[in-house]
């Protein structure tokens, strides 16, 4: 069963997407703050706990993907044992700036609890510097509790999204 709104929906990884997904491309200024799409597809071949996700437009095209990842990574970020890691968040580039980010945010809960039923929390980490990740996180129910870690290229903010039963 896919997660849709009737505009985008999203859907656990198959390689029917792969052509199109390793033509996705990111502007510079986000190539820093995230996984390139087609790396991010090698990685999760030989790691398991990286579940890919696919966001597709009404056509069924991908336009976006990220990861869910449930292995002891999640443990840096959070002491949650019931919590996903999100990671790898992208919308290809001449896909942006048309709500699809935000209206696959929206669906993250209920696809969470469909396919990742005994999990209660999405915690993922965003550079300090990448204010445009931030306010759309918090604009679909992200919350900044403080906490901060530091990654590869600077400050993090770790940021908690309850699954509600």
């Amino acid at each position: 069963m896919n997660i849709h709104t009737g505009e985008i929906q999203l859907v656990p990884y198959k390689e029917k997407y792969k052509e199109v997904i390793q033509t996705f491309t990111l502007p510079s200024e986000q190539v820093q703050f995230t996984a390139d799409p087609s790396a991010l597809l090698e990685k999760a071949k030989s790691d398991r706990t990286k579940n890919v996700i696919v966001i597709l437009d009404y056509n069924g095209v991908p336009v976006g993907l990220f990861a869910l990842e449930t292995g002891d990574r999640v443990k840096e970020f959070t002491d949650n044992e019931d919590a996903l890691l999100l990671t790898s968040f992208s919308i290809n580039h001449n896909r942006q700036r048309k709500g699809f980010a935000k209206k696959s945010l929206l669906l993250l809960e209920e696809f969470v609890k469909r396919y990742f039923p005994i999990k209660n929390e999405v915690v993922l980490a965003v550079n300090e510097r990448n204010i445009p990740a931030q306010n759309l996180y918090a604009k679909v129910g992200f919350e900044d509790k403080g906490f901060r870690r530091m990654g590869p290229i600077g400050q993090q903010i770790i940021m908690h999204l309850p699954i509600m039963k």
